[in-house]
């Protein structure tokens, strides 16, 4: 069962070694499972899986191979049954009065019950009030109803009265696609490091000093400068408008990227970028920077991060006049060539769904300008943004 369960994982393209298998094996021999399904999952998730983007599969896995459930639609697409007819032999409805005959049993009761009833049961069954199954009054099963019960092997909610979701499965939504907290930011962003000593030697250089005092037969010390990430960043972040549903990620990703990066500037504009930037919102119209210093003042080697959603008028990003806030002389386009032409590696991260950036116009025009270096704020779009900058 165990050796179905690691080559189960495999097949689904969870990337589990021999080793941490027989971790796992050594583990359950020291009997840290403690003989439950649910320290069971835990352990042996914790010992095979080390990316939060494979936990949906090994849960999948998890459940196909420990409760032995097919999926449900290669089991339709195999009996090739009319759906309505599952429907119908799946739902039992109930009148109001015989639905009040039906006792609850509250939960201790109802929790001893249900290991009483998979100690015995043996096989599946269908309809009725007591073994676990489909279609009955049972507490216990699937599609039927009971004032309050465990639900088990069913897809979703239908009367809104089970005490305990058994088949839950709570990292179903963890993907390589799926939006990130602050620490798999981080993570993601450790991919555009490059470490140099830099600085004042104020570190002490072990080895270096064990050599050369072996070699001079007195203590010769020697210091280093700590070694620090040398990349630079610079960010410029769209605020207000349409960002406002967004303020919650962008503040994430700009907590992570400080803490990742000692030399990262950034600065505020909106919607598109045009003439002046500036770094306090309450001051953005008494105390801008001219987009020119920027230019000037950072040299090429700096890494370049728009951070935006892309989503405004055609007119913003390629008419003069364009802005919303302000009669700008050049249009925005004019700007992000400007940008994009003094610091060859650039990217733009857009908090918006991938499958939702078709349907805007500006979106696609902004894509284009940065010749497709647009990537969404997820893992697998940071990780991908973070190689773009390293070429």
């Amino acid at each position: 069962m165990f050796l179905q369960f690691f080559t189960s994982l495999r097949d689904a393209q969870v990337p589990v070694t021999l080793r941490e298998y027989l971790t796992l094996m050594e583990a359950l021999d020291a009997d840290l499972a403690d003989y439950t399904v649910e320290n069971f999952y835990y352990l042996s998730r914790a010992s095979l899986v080390k990316d939060e983007r494979n936990l949906d599969k090994f849960d999948r896995v998890f459940g196909t191979v420990f409760k032995g459930l097919e999926n449900l639609l290669d089991a339709m697409q195999k009996a090739e049954i009319p759906e309505e007819w599952l429907k119908k032999l799946a739902e039992k409805y109930l009148t109001e009065e015989e639905k009040k005959q039906i006792e609850a049993m509250g939960w201790d009761k109802l929790m001893e019950t249900l290991k009483k009833r998979l100690e015995e049961q043996k096989g599946r069954h269908q309809g009725g009030s007591k073994w676990i199954g489909t279609a009955g009054t049972s507490p216990f099963g699937a599609h039927g109803y009971n004032p309050e019960g465990v639900r088990i092997g069913q897809e979703k909610n239908r009367n809104n009265r089970a005490v305990k979701v058994w088949d839950k499965r709570e990292f179903k939504d963890l993907d390589g696609n799926v939006e990130l907290g602050i620490r798999n930011i981080k993570v993601a962003l450790r991919r555009l490091r490059k470490f140099a000593r830099t600085g004042a030697p104020d570190e002490l250089d072990l080895d270096t000093t064990i050599r050369e005092t072996a070699n001079h037969g007195y203590l010769d010390v020697h210091m280093r400068p700590e070694r620090r990430n040398a990349v630079k960043l610079l960010v410029f972040f769209d605020i207000g408008g349409s960002m406002d549903a967004h303020i919650e990620q962008v503040e994430e990703l700009f907590s992570a990227a400080k803490s990742e990066f000692k030399h990262m500037e950034y600065f505020y504009f909106h919607n598109c970028l045009y003439e002046g930037v500036w770094k306090q919102n309450k001051r953005r119209f008494t105390d801008r920077t001219p987009t020119w210093d920027v230019l000037h003042k950072y040299p090429h080697d700096y890494k370049v991060v728009f951070v935006g959603d892309a989503s405004m008028s055609p007119y913003e990003i390629m008419v003069p006049g364009g802005s919303v806030e302000h009669v700008n002389e050049e249009p925005g386009s004019v700007w992000l060539d400007r940008i994009i032409r003094t610091y060859p590696h650039a990217v733009w991260l857009n908090p918006v769904q991938q499958k939702h950036w078709d349907y805007s116009e500006s979106t696609t025009i902004i894509k284009r300008i940065f010749a497709n270096r647009m990537y969404p704020i997820t893992i697998e779009g940071l990780e991908n943004a973070m190689k773009e900058l390293t070429h």
